[in-house]
C-alpha cells in the first residue's frame, strides 16, 4: 500500500534504539524526510547511518535532550514545520511507587506527559493550516492494564492520554489526527533491562522471567519492533484521516478485555 507520504517531514523522538527507531525506519520507508533523535551522539550517529544505508531515505539526526527548551528548539530548528510527529520517550525504571521522591514523579511526568504536550503545541498550529498533521504518541499497555513498579509511568501516560483525547477532536475537522500506539512487551533494551531487573528481584535466571512473561502473552513471544513501526506508519498516512483520538494496543493478545 502507498501511504502516501512520500516527500513528508517527520520528526522521531527517542529514535536511536527501540521501538523510536522501528517507527523512524518505517516512515523512512513510506517515503518521508525523517529528523532522528537521542541523547547520545554516538549512538545516534550510527542509528541515521544504519538507516540512511538501509532505506535510502533523507535523516537528520538531532542529539538533544527533549525534555529541555533548548532541545525541543533544536528539533524543530532541524525541521521547523513537520508534517508528522511521533512522541516518544524511555519511562522511569521499574521502582516501588514508595521509594518515590517528589522530584522523582515530576521528573516521570515530565518525561512521558509534559514533553510531548509541549512539542504537540509547537506543531499543531501549521498543522492546521497546511490541512494535515499526523501525531502519534508512544505510550504504554500499562494505561490501560497497570503493572506494579511501573506505577509512574502508568500514570503519566494515562494523563497524556486524557489531555490529548479532547484536542483530538478540536483539530480533526483540519485533518489533523492524534492518536496513541500503547506497546505491550517488545524485544527492546528496555524490556531486557526490566527482565533483569524482576530476575535480580525473584533470584531467578532472566531466560526464566523472559519465558514466564512470554507464557502469559496468547502470542507467546515478545513483540518485534517493525510491528510497532508499521502500525505507526499507517497511522501517519494519508489514508488514517478518520481515525483520531484513538488507543492502538499492540500487545500479543495479552490484555483480556473485550474493549
Amino acid at each position: 500500500m502507498d501511504l502516501g507520504l512520500a516527500g513528508r517531514k517527520a520528526i522521531v523522538c527517542a529514535s536511536s534504539r527501540g521501538l523510536g527507531k522501528a517507527c523512524a525506519r518505517a516512515l523512512l520507508e513510506a517515503g518521508c524526510e525523517v529528523v532522528i533523535n537521542g541523547r547520545d551522539g554516538k549512538t545516534l550517529a550510527a542509528t541515521a547511518a544504519e538507516l540512511g544505508k538501509i532505506t535510502g531515505g533523507k535523516i537528520i539526526a538531532v542529539a538533544a535532550d527533549v525534555a529541555t527548551p533548548e532541545g525541543q528548539q533544536a528539533l524543530l530548528a532541524a525541521c521547523p514545520q513537520p508534517d508528522i510527529l511521533v512522541n516518544n520517550n524511555a519511562g522511569p525504571p521499574l521502582r516501588d511507587f514508595r521509594e518515590l521522591t517528589r522530584a522523582q514523579m515530576l521528573d516521570g511526568v515530565t518525561a512521558n506527559m509534559l514533553i510531548a504536550i509541549e512539542l504537540i503545541q509547537k506543531v499543531i498550529d501549521p498543522m492546521t493550516q497546511r490541512r494535515f498533521g499526523r501525531i502519534v504518541n508512544i505510550t504504554s499497555a500499562t494505561v490501560k492494564a497497570p503493572l506494579a513498579g511501573l506505577d509512574l509511568s502508568s500514570g503519566a501516560r494515562a494523563g497524556l492520554t486524557a489531555f490529548l483525547a479532547g484536542v483530538a477532536r478540536t483539530v480533526a475537522d483540519k485533518n489533523v489526527t492524534i492518536n496513541n500506539i500503547l506497546p505491550g512487551p517488545f524485544d527492546t533494551d528496555r524490556l531486557r533491562c526490566t527482565l533483569s531487573k524482576w530476575a535480580e528481584q525473584q533470584g531467578q535466571s532472566v531466560a526464566q522471567v523472559a519465558a514466564d512473561r512470554m507464557a502469559k502473552i496468547p502470542a507467546r513471544r515478545f513483540g518485534d519492533p517493525a510491528e510497532l513501526g508499521a502500525a505507526c506508519a499507517f497511522l501517519c498516512s494519508a489514508q488514517a484521516g478518520y481515525i483520531t483520538g484513538q488507543n492502538l494496543l499492540i500487545d500479543g493478545g495479552a490484555y483480556p478485555g473485550t474493549f
